[in-house]
């Protein structure tokens, strides 16, 4: 739990990483009927070979998807919070695909907080990580403000 007069104190500081999440083909399946976005690369393992990859991929916004539920594990509790509410992203990057069945982990660093109206716009840094891989799933800025 931290208070408001301790953000200041915590801009620049990794806070931590969640724990690693599937993305199993059933749920990048999901996903694509959630979204009606059925292309072939991230449904049949044919079709992603046939496009360099070594068999289905994510789709790149199913990954962005699962950092709220990542976050929940890392993002900081406020004393006297009443919401925390997604602002959006200033950034976001996909930088390498997530084949079917690997497993992501997001790590996020406080990177500005500042006082907007009855809370605070704080601004997060996270690279989602691909277990095993040299280069990170996609990086981006996130906005949070969080309410009081």
């Amino acid at each position: 739990m931290l208070s408001r007069e301790e953000l200041p104190q915590q801009i620049g500081q990794e806070l931590g990483s969640s724990d690693w999440v599937e993305i199993s083909q059933p749920r990048i399946n999901a996903f694509a009927d959630l979204t009606e976005d059925w292309q072939p690369i991230h449904l049949d393992a044919e079709e992603g070979r046939a496009a360099g990859f070594q068999g289905t991929v994510a789709h790149g916004f199913l990954t962005l998807s699962m950092l709220s539920a990542m976050s929940y594990q890392v993002l900081p509790k406020m004393e006297g919070e009443t919401a925390s509410l997604n602002y959006g992203f200033d950034r976001i990057r996909f930088i390498a695909p997530v084949p079917g069945g690997a497993r992501i982990r997001s790590h996020f660093t406080l990177d500005d907080a500042q006082p907007r109206g009855q809370g605070w716009m704080l601004r997060f840094g996270v690279a989602v990580e691909i277990e095993g891989a040299e280069k990170p799933a996609l990086t981006a800025d996130w906005l949070c403000l969080y309410m009081f």
